[in-house]
């Protein structure tokens, strides 16, 4: 089970209603009792700290920062959010995946600023993961039966940028409660031993091996959130097995193809909505949550509207797209359970 709280939705510059990109991702255990839940940071803009004391989110339970590109709006506000983490006391290691030039950015900005981290940086250069046209997956484990799986997926930008898909497997144990009734095994401090791999011995020198009364139930979500990325059919290979896809749509086709016959023209390399949409749906896709839109496009959604506003974006992928989609704004949380995806909240005000 994941939550998503979107922290930044603007591409390039911050507007009045958005910030530069960010997204947690908490990875929720229900079957666990421990209070603390621990959660993953995709891209850290320029004033993502800010964002984050308007909600719950601890930088303590911060387990993961992955890093899709070294593009400003994607990486300016890592420097000040690890110096606020260390100010606050964080002893816990904290693994950071990235670009190489990330960790050449942080080394610049330690010596430069005399900026000291009281904790372990666990850095995974995603070059150094590369097996061919490939990455080589990460995992961590949080608990011995919650796992978090990190493959990286190449994409198509100015820069080197990347696509993060997170795969949680969690592992629900039951105990056959009416095995052990049966054979008259009532000791509930017996059950617990079995129920967490113990094997127990009897008075009568009867062996009861945990294996024989635990049952295993494997739960599996499945999340990409992708960097900046003009052409998401490199997402293919992965997307199938795929509940919900986060990805860019900077603008519409109609402003892309404007663009294109303008005078000095630049190509900047992103995503329109259609291009999105056209992939979704030939992906099969079930959910998708569009983000990074560009600041001309105002936060009201009203399509009577002259002035270029969500309606525009909104309209292009219905046109093109039959599932689930929504456009995200800051501070809008999803919740992914199995396989379904539904909005928790209306942004923070």
């Amino acid at each position: 089970m994941l939550t998503l709280t979107f922290l930044g939705t603007s591409a390039g510059i911050p507007t009045k209603h958005r910030n530069v990109t960010a997204l947690a991702v908490s990875l929720i255990n229900p079957y666990s009792k421990a209070k603390n839940v621990p959660w993953v940071l995709v891209d850290c803009g320029e004033a993502t700290q800010h964002q984050l004391l308007k909600t719950p989110l601890s930088v303590m339970q911060l387990e993961l920062i992955c890093i899709t590109h070294v593009h400003g709006d994607h990486c300016y506000g890592l420097p000040g959010l690890l110096a606020s983490m260390a100010m606050s006391g964080r002893k816990h290691p904290l693994t950071l995946i990235a670009p190489q030039a990330i960790a050449d950015y942080l080394a610049a900005v330690q010596a430069t600023t005399a900026l000291m981290i009281s904790f372990d940086i666990n850095f995974i250069a995603i070059e150094n993961r590369a097996q061919g046209d490939s990455y080589q997956p990460i995992t961590l484990d949080l608990t011995d039966d919650h796992q978090l799986q990190v493959d990286v997926i190449a994409l198509s930008h100015r820069v080197p940028s990347h696509a993060f898909k997170f795969t949680q497997r969690l592992s629900k144990k039951t105990l056959l409660t009416q095995k052990l009734t049966e054979l008259n095994v009532l000791d509930k401090r017996l059950w617990g031993k079995l129920k967490y791999g113990i094997d127990v011995d009897l008075d009568d020198n009867t062996l009861l091996k945990s294996a024989d009364f635990v049952t295993t139930t494997l739960h599996k979500t499945v999340l990409i959130v992708a960097g900046d990325n003009d052409s998401p059919e490199l997402l293919a290979d992965a997307i199938s097995d795929t509940d919900v896809l986060v990805h860019e749509a900077t603008y519409t086709q109609a402003i892309a193809d404007k663009r294109k016959v303008a005078p000095h023209y630049f190509d900047s390399m992103h995503s329109t909505a259609k291009q999105v949409a056209d992939f979704a749906q030939l992906s099969q896709l079930k959910n998708l949550i569009l983000t990074h839109f560009s600041a001309r496009f105002q936060p009201f959604d009203k399509p009577s509207s002259k002035t270029f506003n969500m309606s525009d974006i909104r309209a292009e992928v219905a046109a093109s797209y039959q599932g689930n989609f929504w456009l995200a704004q800051d501070f809008d949380e999803f919740e992914i359970d199995n396989g379904n995806l539904k909005k928790r909240n209306t942004q923070i005000n």
